[in-house]
């Protein structure tokens, strides 16, 4: 077992630093680099507003979330974006500028399921429909019908399928005309051309048959494609549909979350009076009545009765938690026994639940690392598609022939159908959105992409002890006087200075003060130093109350005490020495009991292939205690934040793929400097803001879950990427007619236009599949 007892640098901060500050956080609009305004029909079928994104206040000790939304009432200030290109918002519905993709809002609505687009493209669907079979029909079997002359076949198919192209195309029309507006040439550059060139090269055929020669007769009259534009317009709609259908599956768990929200809380007046109002109405320290069978409104304390709350929809911890007078409780959580009374402490976009959606948004907006290859191919990917058709189109016309300029038509609008970049654009997005929303229905909150896809690779774990590997709610043990100090004295002179910090330990010492009914006095020149202890002066007089390296900074000598100390800690207490002015007055132990899970989750994560390494500021012999009963084979004992920074780049620096899981102020330097920081929900918001991943229970068995929607996530992301990139690589060429020498096999535009339109889809459908295998693998 590796022993190391460190001391470091000494980080400190005074009392109202800012450390537990509420930090503000800008509305998404101002820092959106794009707000272009779709023209034309686009904004006909954009989806309607949704949901709303407003400017709030993040707040200390939760999930640490910039921009958390407010769930509750509907705004104006909705806030739409790109499924491929999240660095696009505005505030008004409409397509994306770079891939003419319809924006979706950014925090969808729990009860709007309603698609103002799918429903326009299902009307324009089902309406033409008919029209396309008639036009398919004609273009098949037409010249077999006597009474329908050539010519007239050709005006027929024109007129049927005028208002399939001009009408039911028309959305995709003006996207293509978009992207050559905006030099930002997409999937839509390629419909708008195939069936364009298809379209009117049909048309003029039909009005100017004089002006083609002989070699493009067929039955009677000059070749015409009006069929191909017209099934080219209804598979397209038919695949949009599909893929709106299955897109709008993906932003299913943030639905479930915020409709955990209830409707109305019942508020207690100052008269006694109750009543029940909307939850827009509930103001910070408002009385609240929670029944039975209730859910609790907002976050808050209770202040009256007992009750157990199951969390379980937060945090996927199935056991009812126990509340008592002064116990915390999370908006949309259930009462399930007893009658209590609490008093409001965050509401709106400051509860817990709201800044979970945010969170969850966030990391489904973010793009991972393994998307960059698709974006650098997708970039030049449609100008290459573009300059191959031109290829078909002229290899054909020069050396196909007779017929050689039809078969290079045909040829061109297949390989501009059939190419799709929006496969290569969803590969990636549509997995994290899905893996994202699984993880937060089990209180696994990943930041951004990146931490999805960092997280497989992770081989070394640093824990924290204290609210880690423990429960992070220290019980006071004993006070150890010094030769002629009181044991009376050292308590209440210890708990006066530790009244300004809020830190566990020190928590449970001024408890334990309170409980004896000692009069605390308030410190003055309080100094926190971060991993050690703190100083201040209680009634003039200066103290010091801290771990060992504390001591040996104030030059105060602790062998009067050691034996003492020693044997707390080998019983796996925290001890801390009292001093003033360089005279040792006593220690205090306190206690902090092994989380259950604890065990278990250990055994996952060495299961998992992770090598867990302990770092802790408890002095050597507790750390050792709590290794030794937890199977823990190396130690850092003493450490401080620097130290901590310096262990994490050590194993780094051996190669290993690091992750660090804490809960402190302390731990937020590791955190961040981790290849993936892992904070605990009932930790600080300093260490959240740390992180990539905030496990909402502060359940170490959630890192286990998490690495298991990791390594999920990332094969199905390989396979989205892989179909993108074998359908195109397969299709375009045999769409250039690459099999015509080989086999006299040509790809038809239609069947061109359902590949494409199921390829997108394809992609879609295969990340929802993650809403099962996430299950099954977490043995959820």
């Amino acid at each position: 077992m590796h022993l190391v007892a460190s001391a470091g640098a000494v980080p400190t901060h005074r009392a109202g630093a800012g450390i537990g500050a509420q930090v503000h956080a800008g509305n998404a609009q101002q820092t959106q680099p794009h707000n272009h305004e779709a023209s034309g029909a686009a904004s006909s079928f954009g989806p309607a507003p949704q949901s709303e994104h407003r400017h709030v206040h993040q707040h200390t000790a939760r999930v640490g979330a910039p921009d958390a939304p407010d769930v509750h009432p509907p705004s104006t200030s909705t806030i739409y974006t790109c499924p491929m290109h999240p660095e696009i918002r505005q505030d008004h519905p409409g397509n994306c500028p770079k891939c003419g993709m319809s924006l979706e809002s950014l925090i969808p609505e729990a009860a709007d399921d309603d698609n103002p687009e799918l429903r326009d493209f299902a009307r324009r669907f089902w309406w033409t429909l008919p029209l396309t079979v008639v036009v398919t029909a004609l273009a098949m079997a037409g010249h077999q019908l006597g009474w329908l002359t050539p010519a007239k076949q050709s005006w027929v198919e024109l007129v049927l399928s005028l208002p399939i192209v001009l009408w039911a195309g028309w959305p995709f029309l003006v996207r293509g005309a978009e992207s050559v507006r905006q030099r930002s040439p997409n999937m839509w550059t390629l419909i708008g051309l195939g069936t364009g060139a298809a379209f009117v090269y049909s048309v003029v055929a039909t009005v100017a048959p004089q002006a083609f020669p002989t070699s493009f007769m067929a039955h009677g009259r000059i070749g015409v494609y009006f069929e191909a534009a017209a099934v080219i317009i209804s598979l397209t709609l038919l695949g949009q549909m599909l893929e709106l259908r299955a897109r709008s599956q993906t932003s299913a768990a943030i639905k479930s979350l915020l409709g955990l929200a209830p409707k109305i809380a019942r508020r207690i007046s100052a008269d006694g009076g109750e009543e029940d109002v909307p939850l827009t109405h509930v103001h910070v320290g408002d009385r609240l009545r929670i029944r039975p069978g209730e859910k609790v409104p907002v976050d808050g304390i209770v202040e009256e009765g007992q009750s157990a709350i199951d969390e379980s929809m937060l945090t996927g911890e199935p056991v009812p938690v126990t509340k008592r007078v002064g116990d915390k409780v999370i908006g949309a959580t259930i009462n399930t026994t007893g009658a209590l009374i609490m008093r409001s402490e965050r509401v709106g976009s400051q509860t817990m639940l709201s800044q979970i959606v945010q969170m969850v948004a966030q990391a489904q907006r973010s793009r991972a690392p393994m998307q960059r290859m698709a974006d650098q191919v997708a970039g030049w990917f449609v100008l290459a598609v573009i300059g191959v058709a031109l290829l078909s189109l002229f290899g054909w016309g020069v050396f196909g022939g007779e017929q050689g300029w039809q078969y290079g038509l045909i040829n061109a609008v297949s390989v501009l159908i059939i190419a799709c970049p929006c496969a290569l654009g969803l590969a990636t997005p549509m997995s994290i959105m899905v893996a994202t929303g699984k993880a937060a229905t089990q209180g696994i909150l990943f930041r951004d992409a990146s931490a999805i896809e960092h997280l497989r690779r992770v081989d070394t774990m640093v824990v924290d002890k204290t609210g880690t590997l423990t429960e992070g709610r220290p019980a006071f043990e004993q006070v150890v006087a010094a030769p002629g100090q009181s044991q009376t004295e050292v308590l209440r002179l210890a708990a006066s200075l530790d009244q300004a910090s809020e830190h566990p330990l020190a928590q449970a010492i001024v408890q334990a003060a309170k409980v004896q009914n000692l009069v605390l006095v308030a410190a003055t020149n309080f100094e926190s130093s971060t991993g050690i202890g703190v100083r201040g002066q209680v009634k003039g007089k200066s103290l010091s109350l801290g771990n060992t390296a504390l001591m040996q900074l104030d030059g105060v000598n602790v062998a009067p005490l050691g034996s003492s100390a020693e044997e707390l800690r080998a019983r796996g207490s925290s001890v801390m020495y009292l001093a003033s002015n360089q005279v040792l007055l006593g220690l205090l132990a306190v206690s902090d009991p092994i989380k259950q899970s604890t065990p278990e989750a250990l055994r996952a994560l060495q299961a998992a292939g992770m090598r867990v390494v302990m770092a802790t500021g408890d002095g050597l012999t507790t750390a050792q205690a709590v290794a030794r009963h937890l199977g823990i084979d190396e130690v850092h004992g003493e450490v401080q934040p620097a130290d901590k920074l310096a262990l994490v780049e050590r194993l780094q620096g051996e190669g290993r793929v690091v992750g660090m899981a804490g809960d402190g102020i302390n731990d937020a330097p590791a955190l961040a400097k981790a290849d993936v920081g892992v904070a605990m929900g009932t930790g600080t918001d300093v260490a959240m803001n740390s992180a990539q991943l905030t496990l909402v229970k502060g359940d170490l068995r959630g890192i286990a879950r998490a690495k298991a929607i990791s390594d999920a996530t990332v094969a199905n992301m390989r396979q989205n990427l892989g179909f993108a990139f074998f359908y195109n690589a397969l299709g375009v060429p045999l769409a250039a007619g690459v099999l015509y020498p080989f086999t006299g096999w040509l790809l038809s535009p239609m069947i061109a236009a359902l590949a494409m339109s199921l390829s997108s889809a394809s992609v879609v459908f295969n990340a929802l599949r993650l809403r099962r295998s996430s299950s099954e693998e977490t043995g959820d």
